[in-house]
């Protein structure tokens, strides 16, 4: 049987059949080097298009670089285009080659056509190589004073260049003054605006270290220079430039704000978006200071802001209005007339219609409630289902801001009856935070609540709401005692742990009030949980079922205290971080809704980063003198001391379970700490005031066969005072020992206000026999590097500790010789971190 035919393929007209072709282009360009014939230039265009065709895909044509250069001599301005394109771009891989290209530049740069000079001159300094920093001052020089205005605006960008590869060479040849006497005395805007980007980048990187850098860029922002900008034309870009500029200028006195104010009027009608926001971020932060003005800038500039929204692209309507959300934000009552124009359209991407329905919220009062529900009401029905979904949402902020709360819970009742899966979703998770806040629309809500089976009730926060209410308004509910038992038979088909949690917690709540009815379920619930494999599940069922051995009504009183209304919710956003976006208005941050440091500083990037320079650590020997000494981390540990939570596995779940979450906060005393006491009472009858029988009765009661107390406590685990430890081993052992444990701890607020200072956590931790190798940081981020050793034994105890006080947060990596006690040591060390601060 023969072979099938091989399909045959053209060669892509991009790619070379083989080596031979760039061998042909090589010999073809070489013959037409030194040709004059007619229409050579044409053929020159043709294989010129072929070799940026191949590199522009990655195909290596540096071997034809010095026919290229040979083919440059040529007045065609296409040419001379592609040919800088390839100088340039194999220049920066490869210096040698970049020589060949220094002597034809340098004799474009003084070629009759203006163009061609400008080209040539842009092309060498792009060239960005060391060592051709001498060829650059020459041609920079005479493009500074050239007398065409495009070679000038080359050769100003060009010195920023130069400052970019050699700053010394730049400052040295006095360029900067050549570019601050061109922006203030050239005839061409765009120069100016050149000088003056060029000027704002050299001077602020030149403040830090001369003093004369740093006065001649405040000098900049004087008033001779902002009101001689401000009466020039310039392009939109160089507008943009300048407006920023305005914006750290101080007047003097409130006439001259108006002054500028008045001069800046026009641009608010301006064509182009970026021109307008630069303008109205001036007015903001010119009247910052004056309230009523400040007020009235807020109504002048809510006409143009509209009229941006509603013209141009998606994409562009969608950055103005998130400058208008931010606005809108800050000052709700100004827009509040303007609803309407928040609306959302049929036509519009979904990212667009999210931010309206937040501006809908936000500007809702007692006016326009009933519009805005009913607009939004609307929208629950809506194809989009996220949106559908943040339609929702919507009207139950609006009912959380106490406008026309009777009208806003009847419509959420109604969306329970809509029997769509995701807005009944939706509607419990609300109908939940309306009853912490409003508890007298309890009878209304329970009456439409009841009638929702919980088997049709899928998505884990939505069940978590029903299952709240289900405990929280047992007595009001007939069958609420029924429907969590059969939620609790079903307990090994529910995935979510958070459901799990409300389970346990609803089903005591029911106990409580109707104890005949829900015993059965009680019993069952805590035998699951006590043998869920979930960390927190677990722990919230055995406390519960400890607790009521101890004492019923004291459970009660923990499980189901008195309620009281909740007057306000958490805000997402601190005050402050809406401050610095505002103060960045006009910017990438106000799209982000978060400062800029969030997204571009080095320690936000990631959970905690310190540098790796072994500068920012200091040996825990030399910070006090009750600390025992080390000696000094020796140069080839330090990526040790500073990389490890980078190299080792990422934070999170350790090799031997989750991290620990109290189920319950706000209170200074922990869970564990009511646990123990529970513990110690429940093994001493007397002082508990009851007896043995008594936790017998309560297993009884909920068909348990559990111990009623707990097993005896391991043996506590002891440490040597004097235990010393070289750097090179700590080192070597880090590297070596697998992570036993990593958890996250709680800092006590006593201990946050207590660590100002490295050196005070040392002393405190020294005090409980746990060493201090290395340290660094400041306020309000620390690392630790400690070590401790068994008292009996020569088992060591390596421990990196990173430490938030913003977030009262601490991160404890353990790794030990002896894995088997390193739960016992996690235990005493978070005990001798609790008492830090503590008198």
């Amino acid at each position: 049987m023969a072979p099938p035919a091989q399909s045959q393929r053209s060669p892509s007209p991009s790619q070379p059949s083989g080596k031979s072709e760039v061998s042909d282009l090589k010999l073809q360009l070489r013959q037409l080097a030194g040709s004059r014939a007619p229409g050579v230039d044409d053929s020159k265009r043709e294989l010129f298009k072929k070799v940026i065709s191949y590199m522009t895909v990655g195909i290596d044509v540096s071997s034809l670089f010095g026919e290229m250069v040979m083919c440059s001599a040529t007045s065609d301005i296409v040419l001379k285009k592609m040919c800088y394109l390839y100088v340039g771009n194999y220049a920066k891989v490869n210096p040698d080659l970049a020589l060949l290209t220094i002597n034809f530049l340098q004799r474009d740069c003084n070629d009759e056509d203006p163009m061609i000079r400008g080209l040539a001159l842009r092309s060498l300094c792009s060239l960005r190589v060391a060592n051709f920093v001498e060829y650059l001052v020459g041609p920079l020089g005479s493009g500074l004073k050239d007398s065409n205005s495009y070679v000038r605006m080359v050769a100003v960008i060009g010195v920023l260049k130069l400052y970019h590869i050699s700053a010394s060479t730049c400052v040295d040849a006095d360029f900067p003054s050549i570019l601050k006497h061109l922006m203030l005395n050239d005839s061409d805007t765009q120069v100016v605006a050149n000088c003056l980007s060029a000027l704002q980048e050299i001077w602020s990187a030149e403040a830090s270290t001369s003093e004369e850098a740093s006065r001649e860029r405040e000098a900049l922002i004087s008033k001779p220079v902002i009101y001689y900008l401000l009466n020039r034309e310039f392009s939109e870009w160089a507008q943009c430039l300048v407006l920023e500029l305005v914006t750290k200028y101080v007047p003097s006195d409130s006439s001259e704000i108006f002054d500028i104010m008045n001069l800046l009027e026009d641009r608010l009608q301006h064509a182009n978006g970026a021109v307008v926001l630069a303008t109205i971020k001036v007015f903001l932060h010119l009247t910052l200071s004056m309230t009523d003005v400040h007020q009235q800038v807020y109504e002048r500039i809510k006409a143009p802001l509209l009229t941006l929204v509603s013209s141009g692209s998606p994409e562009q309507s969608y950055a103005v209005l998130s400058h208008l959300h931010l606005l809108v934000m800050r000052a709700p009552y100004i827009f509040s007339s303007d609803y309407k124009h928040f609306y959302c359209q049929y036509n519009e991407p979904s990212y667009v219609k999210r931010l309206k329905l937040e501006m809908l919220t936000a500007v809702a009062n007692e006016s326009n409630t009933y519009e805005i529900v009913t607009e939004l009401c609307e929208y629950a029905a809506n194809v989009d289902i996220p949106i559908a979904r943040e339609s929702i949402r919507a009207v139950g902020k609006i009912a959380l801001q106490q406008y026309d709360v009777n009208a806003i819970v009847d419509r959420l009742l109604q969306f329970l009856e809509m029997e769509k899966d995701y807005v009944t979703a939706e509607a419990l998770v609300l109908v939940k935070d309306l009853l912490r806040k409003y508890p007298q629309w309890s009878h209304d809500c329970i009456a439409v609540v009841g009638n929702i089976s919980s088997k049709n009730v899928q998505e884990p926060k939505a069940k978590a709401a029903l299952i709240w209410m289900l405990g929280e308004y047992s007595q009001d509910m007939q069958d609420a005692p029924y429907i969590l038992e059969s939620l609790v038979e079903n307990w090994d088909e529910e995935h979510s742990a958070e459901v799990r949690l409300h389970l346990l917690t609803a089903v005591m709540k029911c106990f409580f009030k109707r104890p005949p009815e829900t015993q059965n379920a009680l019993g069952t619930a805590l035998a699951a949980g006590i043998a869920d494999f979930h960390q927190d599940v677990h722990d919230r069922a055995l406390f519960y079922y400890r607790i009521l051995q101890y004492n019923v009504s004291v459970a009660e009183r923990v499980v189901n205290p008195p309620k009281q209304a909740v007057s306000v919710f958490a805000d997402t956003q601190s005050s402050e971080i809406k401050d610095r976006i505002f103060d960045e208005f006009n910017s990438l941050s106000v799209v982000y809704q978060k400062p800029s440091y969030m997204f571009t500083d080095k320690e936000h990037r990631g959970p905690f980063e310190f540098s790796d320079e072994l500068g920012n650590l200091s040996i825990g020997g030399e910070a006090a003198d009750n600390v025992v000494s080390a000696q000094r981390v020796e140069e080839n540990d330090k990526d040790l001391l500073l990389t490890t939570s980078e190299k080792e596995e990422t934070r999170g779940s350790s090799n031997n379970g989750s991290a620990y979450t109290a189920p319950y906060d706000g209170s200074s005393t922990s869970v564990f700490a009511l646990q123990t006491h529970i513990e110690s009472a429940i093994s001493n009858p007397t002082a508990a005031d009851h007896s043995p029988q008594a936790s017998l009765a309560i297993d009884d009661l909920l068909g348990l066969g559990l111990p009623a107390a707990p097993a005896p406590p391991s043996p506590q685990l002891k440490l040597n005072t004097t235990a010393a430890l070289d750097p090179s081993t700590f080192q070597h052992k880090w590297r070596q020992l697998p992570v036993a444990l990593s958890q996250e701890y709680s800092v006590s607020p006593q201990g946050v206000a207590a660590l100002t200072a490295p050196q005070a956590l040392l002393r405190h931790m020294q005090s409980h026999s746990i060493h201090c190798i290395a340290s660094g940081g400041q306020s309000p981020n620390f690392k630790f590097f400690f070590f401790a050793q068994k008292a009996e034994e020569a088992s060591n105890y390596l421990v990196e500790c990173i430490i938030s006080t913003s977030s009262a947060k601490a991160q404890i990596k353990i790794k030990a010789d002896d894995q088997s006690t390193s739960q016992a040591f996690s235990t005493l060390f978070q005990s001798a971190l609790s008492k830090f601060g503590i008198p």
